[in-house]
């Protein structure tokens, strides 16, 4: 079956896969994600979800990506700032000095291979899609209803309560859920939006194993040997990113890239330094 999928998507490329594989996949997850919002788990996470609702109304926000350019720049600015770290971004709480005010993961690979060090995190509210569920059991853990399979890609997910979009990266989710706090100015920093596939990882599809150091984080370790990833499309990640800043800017609301170098230029740039 893996080499069937791997022949159709070289055969078809993956736009057209991708929609072949959302049109098969669509109904069957929105079906779950009904049955999940019915259950006394999700009933009991959209009540606490509703209460981040506007939390941060007004405010601005930095969104932390995991880039090597994280090791120029002065986290400890941002100590008493409102932040959304995810993923491996513990790797330099040591450097940072404070722990994010929310943390995310949204691909279920990094689920699956760092829960255990994403458990361990104390201070700040984690908030996740509701199918990771299986492998974030953290009671304080807020859950919402994500749809990875749709037609129309890329959404984005104004209402947390009612879906959260998958957008090919992290940091998609993460900007929703900015949106839905409230705030109005959304800083990205460490978001290279570069990346380096090394001879040595072994590939399963879109599936990455990596055999060595991480040259695309800003710890070699972050996906170090044995860690799993996915296919780092920056083109689709790219569409996902202009959906989040017209939604932004139709509520004149703003996303800036402060990110030190990289590649990322959908956002407007600003200077780090110049923000405080």
């Amino acid at each position: 079956m893996k080499n069937f999928k791997n022949l159709l998507r070289s055969t078809l490329g993956w736009k057209a896969y991708r929609f072949l594989a959302m049109c098969a996949k669509a109904p069957a997850e929105s079906a779950d994600v009904g049955r999940w919002r019915r259950s006394r788990a999700g009933r009991d996470s959209l009540r606490r979800l509703e209460r981040l609702r506007g939390a941060h109304e007004g405010e601005r926000a930095f969104i932390i990506g995991n880039g090597p350019s994280l090791n120029d720049m002065d986290l400890r600015l941002l100590k008493d700032e409102i932040t959304i770290g995810s993923n491996g971004i513990f790797l330099a709480f040591d450097k940072m000095g404070f722990v994010p005010t929310y943390y995310t993961i949204e691909d279920p690979l990094v689920a699956s291979d760092r829960a255990g060090e994403a458990a361990q995190i104390g201070g700040t509210q984690r908030v996740y899609p509701h199918d990771l569920a299986g492998d974030l059991k953290t009671k304080s853990a807020i859950y919402v209803p994500f749809r990875r399979s749709y037609l129309g890609f890329p959404k984005f997910g104004k209402d947390l309560r009612k879906v959260a979009y998958w957008g090919g990266t992290v940091t998609a989710f993460n900007l929703q859920l900015a949106y839905f706090l409230g705030c109005n100015r959304v800083y990205l920093i460490g978001c290279d939006h570069n990346y380096v596939v090394k001879s040595d990882v072994q590939k399963d599809g879109s599936r990455f194993t990596s055999m060595s150091d991480d040259p695309n984080h800003f710890d070699p370790g972050y996906f170090g040997k044995g860690y799993r990833w996915h296919d780092p499309n920056v083109d689709r990640m790219e569409q996902a990113y202009v959906v989040c800043r017209r939604q932004y800017e139709s509520d004149r609301r703003q996303v800036f890239n402060a990110t030190v170098g990289g590649k990322l230029e959908v956002f407007s740039r600003v200077r780090f330094q110049e923000l405080f």
